[in-house]
């Protein structure tokens, strides 16, 4: 398809096939086999030159992009930190499961003061792809961590125009966080209603950034087109969740994001154990979560 390379793996069965880069160990496509349809974006600069990378150690931003361990601060940390722009090594793969890891190093020690491994996992079973995340804390300490994905996900007939979003909630409205110019959680709550546990794909929802989401009650939401056909659907247990495209660009897809964590509120000065749902990991320990992509068929 055009716009697509290559991936450096590639994992299927007799319905799916999956992509997999080195690189973040990003998933970069899911096609249908049955008619060749892909279904996740393909990194358009022009649009956003990424297409499913894993946040981690941190969700967002930090306030003034720095935070503090044990009275040290560091400074410059880019949005969602470093995982997905560094390289993981292939530990597993058979026709339908790949398994990848990133170790910690005197790289990540600079600006993350943990012994860590960290390992991605992605199995098709049937119309499905699990994604699995294993955390390795073997620092002599608790470790602090948050974690998220940002699929990409092309919308029904390339546009967003009539996509609706079933949160499969028997709710009236949503009500979802507001991010400053910097990518920082502010006091101010955006409110959208639903029809039937439906969201409007609107341009106009994405005009403040990403709607940061409180997952409770909600554990799967479905991209359907015009005419409530489900196209896809993201399965997850997180206690958070967003939902972005690109603002003013009307691009042709939308992110569904599971999250372990979120960007700082504006304005903390605490420490790195006090972040808002953050995840403590005691030493020698193993955090296990993931979410599910079923693509429909």
């Amino acid at each position: 398809m055009a716009g697509y390379s290559k991936a450096d793996y590639s994992i299927k069965n007799n319905v799916l096939e999956a992509g997999i880069n080195k690189k973040g160990a990003e998933l970069v496509s899911i096609v249908r086999l049955i008619d060749g349809r892909q279904y996740m974006w393909n990194g358009d600069a022009a649009y956003w030159n990424r297409v499913s990378p894993v946040l981690f150690p941190f969700v967002g931003k930090l306030d003034r992009q720095r935070y503090q361990y044990k009275g040290v601060w560091y400074e410059g940390i880019a949005q969602h930190a470093f995982a997905r722009d560094m390289e993981f090594t292939l530990t597993d793969i058979t026709e339908d499961t790949i398994w990848m890891k990133l170790e910690s190093s005197e790289e990540t020690y600079k600006i993350y003061p943990f012994n860590f491994i960290f390992e991605i996992g992605y199995k098709i079973s049937g119309n499905s792809l699990e994604v699995m995340w294993k955390v390795h804390n073997n620092s002599h300490e608790p470790m602090y961590f948050s974690i998220g994905a940002h699929p990409a996900f092309i919308c029904p007939g390339n546009s967003k125009e009539g996509c609706m979003l079933n949160l499969h909630t028997k709710a009236d409205f949503i009500e979802s966080g507001t991010l400053s110019s910097d990518g920082i959680l502010v006091e101010e709550t955006r409110v959208f209603p639903l029809k039937d546990g439906r969201l409007e794909a609107r341009e106009s929802i994405f005009d403040r950034d990403a709607l940061i989401l409180d997952a409770t009650g909600i554990k799967k939401v479905s991209l359907e087109d015009a005419e409530s056909n489900v196209y896809l659907s993201v399965l997850f247990d997180t206690p958070l969740f967003g939902i972005w495209s690109p603002a003013g660009k009307k691009a042709p897809f939308i992110c569904i994001e599971p999250w372990y964590g979120r960007c700082d509120r504006e304005g903390f000065t605490g420490s790195l154990e006090e972040r808002e749902y953050g995840n403590k990991l005691e030493s020698s320990g193993l955090f296990e979560r993931g979410y599910t992509i079923e693509i429909t068929v």
